[in-house]
């Protein structure tokens, strides 16, 4: 069943080239019952955003900076997800913003059973990355849709790499949960894996490194191996995988 998701956009943090990405990786998580976002309409500064509301049937929220250097924008939206939360009609959020100010609305909204999604850029601190569920980089989003542009239009230009390099970090994260999953032989369902690695790292996603799923990325490590099962109706495959033994394990090239 889909979660009913309400989305709560920072205008003031988030760019407005983002929309589309951003819209169609939320539709990806449930259906976005509730969308709002939040600043001050009458600032210049987020003309861009109008008539992209209209077109994604966003609902803005006027926030007045009452005082200069304080952001009301984010006691705005705090608020109004309090209000989401006991009104009963979602079980989960997508809160929008880069700003580490939003750190114990997720906690709070988790605490009361929410799903939580957050969506920002790769400067977001990481006590609002880890109190989410699932942490989104908008960076990716935007590079996996100029890739798909490029497709579909048959042209060689390039989109900025905003990819991350794999690090013997993330690899030893990987090779940890894989060993929490394995059963005797050591093979460890490729889902689980997926699923635990976010319980225990909110933006792991490989698309960061270029992938656009955990299958591809995992076969690019010499340290890990890949099995295909079908499934007891023999309908489906199931993605199993194990780390290699040390003597049968080669660097990678």
């Amino acid at each position: 069943m889909d979660l009913n998701l309400a989305v709560l956009i920072d205008g003031d943090n988030i760019p407005s080239a983002y929309i589309k990405e951003m819209m169609e990786e939320i539709a990806k998580y449930g259906n976005p019952t509730v969308k709002r976002i939040y600043g001050d309409w009458t600032n210049p500064r987020l003309n861009k955003w109008k008539n992209l509301l209209l077109e994604n049937a966003i609902t803005p929220i006027q926030q007045y900076g009452y005082t200069k250097g304080k952001n009301a924008t984010d006691s705005a939206m705090i608020i109004d997800a309090m209000d989401i939360l006991y009104s009963g009609k979602v079980n989960g959020f997508c809160i929008a913003s880069s700003d580490s100010d939003f750190t114990r609305l997720a906690i709070r909204m988790r605490e009361a059973g929410m799903q939580v999604f957050g969506i920002g850029e790769k400067k977001t601190p990481n006590p609002f990355i880890v109190a989410c569920d699932k942490f989104i980089y908008l960076e990716i989003l935007k590079n996996q849709s100029e890739e798909e542009n490029n497709d579909s239009e048959g042209s060689v230009k390039k989109p900025k790499n905003n990819f991350d390099k794999i690090t013997s970090k993330e690899i030893r994260l990987i090779a940890s949960t894989i060993e929490d999953l394995t059963d005797d032989d050591g093979w460890a369902f490729l889902g689980d894996v997926g699923s635990l690695l976010l319980k225990k790292q909110p933006n792991f996603d490989s698309r960061n490194y270029g992938f656009q799923k955990l299958t591809p990325l995992l076969s690019s490590i010499d340290q890990f191996e890949l099995e295909r099962r079908e499934d007891s109706k023999g309908r489906n495959k199931l993605i199993y995988v194990k780390r290699k033994s040390r003597k049968n394990a080669k660097p990678k090239q």
